[in-house]
């Protein structure tokens, strides 16, 4: 049976890939900003922001000490784009099968942190911001306590709406 580094097996139909990709060079240099905070952990975590919303909680990012004159223009209320690091995830996975799905699926058409590059995107509402202290508040979070944060982009229905089909 195919087992992924977790020890974890293999759900019927996924497939593996011929290599980790956590283990081969690095071709990209990151660096987290800050951690997001959450009430959630391994074995107690939201699957989406929805279920998060619906659960409630406090959810906050401590951004770093030189970051932080980046979060200048930043207003309450708007809504944010987050990047963030799922590394705990597998990654050696590149068609898995969720329960919720009759097929097995690729990792490119799921929202799953489990993908080569565990690069989670949540949008958000900013609740409060306090720029000097690096202190922000969303209205919701669905990542581990603690997990890196690697970007903060404003969401802009004048560019990240998709045009209507046809």
């Amino acid at each position: 049976m195919n087992e992924a580094p977790t020890g974890k097996p293999a759900r019927p139909g996924e497939v593996a890939l011929s290599f980790d990709p956590a283990r081969i060079a690095d071709d990209a240099r990151l660096r987290f900003i800050g951690r997001l905070r959450s009430p959630w952990s391994p074995g107690h975590c939201p699957k989406n922001l929805r279920e998060a919303r619906e659960a409630g909680g406090e959810f906050r990012a401590e951004i770093d000490p030189p970051f932080r004159p980046g979060l200048t223009g930043l207003v309450p209320g708007q809504a944010v784009i987050l990047l963030y690091w799922t590394g705990q995830a597998r990654r050696d996975r590149i068609v898995l099968h969720p329960p919720h799905r009759d097929a097995p699926t690729g990792v490119f058409a799921l929202r799953s942190p489990a993908r080569p590059n565990p690069v989670a995107l949540g949008v958000v509402r900013l609740l409060a911001c306090d720029c000097e202290a690096g202190h922000l508040e969303f209205d919701a979070l669905d990542a581990f306590d603690g997990t890196p944060l690697l970007d903060i982009k404003p969401w802009l229905p004048s560019v990240d709406v998709p045009p209507p089909q046809g």
